[in-house]
């Protein structure tokens, strides 16, 4: 699943409504994101929404969604109980600088595609 997927399903089961309106006249095409990846949540005002990047999202969406998130040095696993049968459990690995060495940014990158990937579950389960 691509970073696009994701975010559309993860924000489905938080309730976030991705702008695909026309936008300058041209509807044709409006696939509600822009050309960094970020899901236009208000393409008006310049709102995205992105919880794969942006740390202020993912927490939001973590808190949200009732997601718990217990970081790592070398991976971080996230759960959710809440309403849903066998519950859900996302281990994510901290894939630091890309030399073997585990990193504060890789942690955060890590934490975010966990919360992300457990919000696509429970979009599934919805």
């Amino acid at each position: 699943m691509n970073d696009r997927e994701l975010l559309e399903l993860a924000a489905k089961a938080a309730g976030v409504k991705i702008d695909k309106s026309p936008c300058n006249g041209g509807g044709i095409g409006n696939t509600g994101f822009d050309l960094a990846g970020n899901a236009v949540i208000d393409r008006h005002n310049g709102t995205v929404w992105n919880p794969l990047t942006d740390d202020g999202d993912a927490l939001r969406l973590a808190v949200k969604l009732g997601i718990s998130v217990m970081p790592g040095v070398f991976a971080c696993k996230v759960s959710h109980i809440r309403g849903i049968p066998n519950g859900i459990e996302i281990i994510e690995e901290n894939r630091g600088d890309g030399l073997g060495r585990n990193t504060e940014s890789g942690a955060l990158q890590a934490a975010r595609r966990a919360i992300v990937r457990a919000a696509v579950e429970i979009a599934k389960q919805a």
